[in-house]
């Protein structure tokens, strides 16, 4: 039961606003997936940035052994370093690529254009199904999350993930 396992990775590319940007970001999680690929929108609506509802950016999902290929590649692209802060307290980490050309396997489409994006990866054990169930949702008890450190351990044995302080910028 404390065995901690990949549930998913969710690419995000934050486009801003609608339009080719837009379109372009939506193509780049496509190719790079091979998933079908959600709009995301905007949720308050504020003063300054853009109305409640407008397209902003894309995301997908992916599970599974697939997930695992693909967290791969990803985590080659920043040469398999991260940072303490890259994870949060429920254990999960995310971090961010800011080219897509330096993903290995993909070379530069000039309909795409350069686009970064950020990879989150979701962590869980055994268990951990009760606090989202319909009925009678419960609580993960205190010794049965996941904390920063046992993700940190889990992503160097798994992964070889090198978690430094300091990573120098590749760009």
């Amino acid at each position: 039961m404390r065995e901690i396992r990949l549930e998913k990775v969710t690419l995000n590319v934050g486009a801003g606003e609608a339009g080719p940007k837009l379109d372009k970001s939506k193509k780049l999680l496509e190719d790079l997936s091979g998933s079908r690929v959600v709009i995301t929108h905007t949720r308050k609506r504020s003063t300054f940035g853009p109305a409640k509802g407008r397209p902003i950016g894309a995301m997908v999902t992916i599970r599974g052994a697939r997930a695992r290929e693909i967290l791969e590649r990803l985590l080659q692209a920043v040469d398999s370093k991260l940072k303490p802060g890259h994870f949060d307290t429920n254990g999960n980490f995310s971090f961010g690529i800011k080219e897509y050309i330096h993903i290995p396997g993909f070379k530069y489409d000039p309909d795409i254009g350069i686009i970064g994006l950020d990879v989150a990866v979701t962590l869980t054990r055994p268990g951990f199904r009760v606090s989202r169930r319909r009925l009678r949702p419960g609580k993960v008890g205190k010794k049965h999350r996941i904390t920063p450190e046992e993700a940190m351990e889990w992503a160097k044995k798994e992964f070889k993930v090198n978690v430094t302080e300091e990573v120098e910028e590749m760009w």
